[in-house]
């Protein structure tokens, strides 16, 4: 195998590697619904302390959105359902710099939208438990 061959293989596995993990994954919530099994794992923040973090039921929202419940999903978790846009945008820039061979590197956010998202982060938990 030539080199160039070998790096064109290399190439479209990284680009179908998170593709194929993302289909994986729907296919898993699809097949096996939250609500309906127990083998997913529990949150210790809400099994000690009784309150619901900032991620509880994204699982359960994640499995809702699939089913097309959408207000379910808001109901669940508002907050992973308003960053699912911006998550998913950045998925699909990743992997086009992959497709266009420039490298990966990580977000670097202000300062001030570090902190933006942090303040959200706790009004919406402090909101949901009240």
């Amino acid at each position: 195998m030539t080199s160039s061959r070998r790096s064109r293989l290399a190439l479209f596995v990284q680009a179908a590697a998170p593709v194929a993990l993302l289909l994986l994954s729907v296919l898993f919530l699809l097949r096996f619904p939250p609500a309906q099994s127990s083998f997913y794992p529990q949150c210790p923040i809400h099994h000690y302390f009784g309150i619901l973090c900032p991620s509880c039921g994204t699982t359960r929202a994640l499995a809702a959105l699939l089913h097309g419940n959408i207000n379910e999903a808001l109901h669940l978790n508002a907050l992973t359902m308003l960053l699912l846009p911006v998550a998913l945008g950045y998925a699909v820039t990743c992997n086009a710099r992959i497709l266009t061979h420039k490298s990966l590197r990580w977000p670097q956010p202000r300062p001030s939208a570090i902190y933006a998202t942090l303040a959200a982060a706790v009004v919406f938990t402090i909101a949901r438990n009240l």
